[in-house]
């Protein structure tokens, strides 16, 4: 190769994107807002590989679904042939592992999980190829206190993280032999307009006709609207099974909406299904969807065990609540240490360990290519770190045993720089934050988090 000729630049995969450092302290305020709640009711975290046998997921979402016919990354291990697959959902890992390490014998679980799922699909505006879920899987539970129990989660969860515009829609999809006789009405009826069926519908029309009422064809919905109602073909304990839901729901006021319409994408699902919509994100407006899916375990081998559970998108909840003015920057650090000179560095690295051991986010100002810079232009990077103070230390602070510490965020009208002794610089810095955390908690509702 010629010394002259320039290595073309590699870039990312479409569709599987950076998370950049100006962007990860906002996912961090999320994911920890989200697994707060999760805990608050118990939940425990389990940990699945992203790689996991590709009949687990062709099995358990079903043959004929868009996610197993077209978008799964599956590829053959070029050791030994096995056939695998980059996990396009979390369910089906977390029961597979649930079955192998006998997870529920000692009673139910209630289990949280979060990571990267992928999907070949074209890249847009809340869906990307590699894109994060946070879900939650409860194991062995029965009754529709259980689903109702989920749904509340994630309105405590909207609560906390202030968001006002998601909605949930509600249905149930029955038990296996209602669903059946549903099948054979929806196959009669839509045979009977086969004219207005598109290809794709035609396609599923014997596979997989629950999917059809879930167009977006706009020439198809007057027909699908007028279909057969899967909710008129339940059984007795279905539908007691789906008022236990809704009465929960009601006597906790937390307002829903039943749709008739709502399905779900994978096989395994039956009776509750849910949903949390928003408008605000176009196309892909939901949040949250999940569910009941009772024989999951079956057909992965493993002994009945009832089960519900659901997954968010964290990257549309992020985009949701970007949307809202909800969530800002953080701060990078509590306190940033402007120094000049030789000695003056060595005290700032002293002090910076001591305020770390107090518990405090510390950024020593480091030097570059071009210098450690002036203090003026030292304190333009403190400023732009977010950082509540500027503790400075310049030659006169390293002969005197002292520091500046500047409070960054003050009112113009206060005194906000004070000389302080070396080795009280980490009671005062503690003291003024203390003050400063107290001054928050005199909010006008104590019970909202706050992620600014």
């Amino acid at each position: 190769m010629s010394e002259n000729k320039k290595l073309e630049k590699i870039v990312g995969v479409k569709g599987m994107n950076d998370i950049l450092p100006a962007d990860a302290g906002m996912w961090e305020l999320l994911e920890n807002t989200v697994q707060s709640v999760l805990k608050s009711y118990g939940f425990q975290q389990i940990r699945t590989p992203i790689v996991e046998p590709t009949p687990l997921f062709a099995r358990g979402l079903g043959e004929v679904t868009d996610i197993v016919e077209k978008e799964m990354y599956s590829f053959e291990d070029s050791m030994n042939g096995d056939k695998l697959t980059l996990r396009p959902e979390g369910t089906a890992g977390v029961v597979r592992a649930a079955i192998e390490h006998n997870l529920v014998y000692d009673g139910p679980k209630r289990l949280w999980y979060v990571g990267q799922m992928f999907r070949h699909e074209k890249p847009q505006r809340g869906r990307y190829r590699q894109f994060y879920q946070t879900g939650v899987e409860a194991l062995g539970f029965t009754g529709p206190d259980i689903d109702a129990e989920l749904i509340l989660m994630c309105q405590r969860l909207w609560d906390d993280l202030g968001l006002q515009n998601v909605r949930l829609e509600l249905n149930s999809i029955g038990d296996a032999a209602e669903r059946n006789a549903h099948r054979a009405a929806l196959i009669a009826y839509f045979e009977q307009h086969i004219d207005v069926l598109d290809a794709e519908a035609k396609r599923r029309l014997h596979a997989n006709p629950l999917r059809i009422l879930d167009t977006k064809n706009p020439a198809m919905q007057d027909m699908v609207n007028a279909a057969p109602k899967l909710i008129e073909y339940l059984g007795s304990e279905s539908l007691e099974h789906f008022e236990g839901v809704q009465a929960i729901l009601r006597q906790n006021n937390v307002p829903f909406t039943i749709n008739p319409r709502l399905v779900r994408g994978m096989d395994y699902y039956n009776r509750t299904v849910f949903e949390w919509v928003t408008d605000e994100l176009g196309s892909q407006g939901t949040v949250c969807a999940g569910g009941r899916y009772d024989t999951l375990f079956s057909t992965f081998g493993g002994k009945p065990t009832p089960a519900c559970g659901f997954a968010m998108g964290m990257e549309r909840l992020l985009e949701l609540l970007k949307a809202n003015g909800e969530m800002h920057e953080p701060a990078q650090c509590d306190v940033y240490l402007v120094h000049q000179s030789s000695a003056a560095q060595m005290q700032s690295m002293v002090l910076g360990e001591r305020l770390r051991d107090a518990g405090l986010n510390v950024v020593l100002h480091c030097a570059t290519a071009t210098g450690v810079g002036s203090f003026k232009s030292q304190m333009k990077k403190a400023d732009a770190s977010g950082a509540a103070y500027a503790v400075i230390i310049g030659e006169d602070e390293a002969v005197n045993q002292q520091a500046s510490v500047k409070a960054l965020r003050a009112d113009e009208q206060e005194t906000n720089q004070v000389t302080v002794p070396f080795d009280t610089v980490v009671d005062y810095l503690l003291d003024q934050i203390a003050g400063e955390h107290h001054g928050d908690d005199c909010c006008d509702d104590p019970d909202h988090i706050h992620l600014h």
